[in-house]
């Protein structure tokens, strides 16, 4: 597989990523920085995809094409805060199934706790792409790729937008078949457990639960 971890630098992500990091942001124009950057996210998310042949017909004549070559796509947010990525990543692929399981996090011990789980009943025949905008303690990512392995995906990929070093490694360390797509490796936790510089909490600043 490719580095477990891909760090993108792109400009028009690195530009967003600036105005959705501002304190000043307010919650429409966040939630509309989360959906552009994950839909920006996802281009490159889904590069590998393979392709077959494809035969149509142009006003002009018949031309050979490429399509995507039979793979399924589903997208799992955790919620909340990966509700903020749905519409973006949906933008880019319209077809894919989108599941959805609930954790949060206990204020106390930073462990991430289950509440909900609902995955597409074809799960087994698709890529995932497991969304959050944060990867803190990386508590929630992990749990959130062990429950959806229990149903066998094809494949499991995870993206953020802004990921701490501690999160980065417990995620590789559990997971390390899962590539893991960021557009920010940040300085660290907090002892609250938030990331530095970060953004604050995503999900408040998504929904506007400040």
């Amino acid at each position: 597989m490719d580095k477990p971890v891909f760090v993108m630098d792109h400009p028009l992500i690195q530009h967003k990523l600036t105005f959705l990091r501002d304190k000043n942001t307010g919650s429409k124009e966040f939630r509309a920085l989360v959906s552009e950057i994950a839909m920006l996210m996802c281009y490159e998310a889904t590069r590998n995809l393979p392709l077959e042949e494809a035969t149509i017909e142009t006003p002009i004549c018949a031309a050979k094409t490429k399509v995507i070559a039979g793979r399924k796509l589903a997208f799992v947010p955790i919620l909340r805060a990966g509700l903020g990525m749905v519409d973006g990543v949906l933008e880019m692929v319209p077809a894919a199934k989108v599941g959805h399981i609930g954790l949060y996090r206990d204020h106390k011990t930073l462990q991430p706790v289950e509440y909900y789980s609902k995955l597409p009943l074809d799960i087994n025949e698709r890529d995932v792409i497991v969304l959050d905008p944060m990867l803190a303690t990386g508590g929630s990512a992990v749990d959130a790729i062990s429950i959806i392995k229990r149903s066998s995906p094809k494949s499991i990929k995870f993206m953020c937008i802004i990921a701490a070093p501690e999160g980065l490694e417990a995620l590789t360390k559990a997971h390390p078949d899962v590539q893991v797509y960021c557009a920010a490796v940040d300085d660290h936790l907090n002892e609250f457990g938030y990331i530095v510089p970060g953004l604050g909490d995503a999900g408040d600043r998504i929904f506007g639960t400040l």
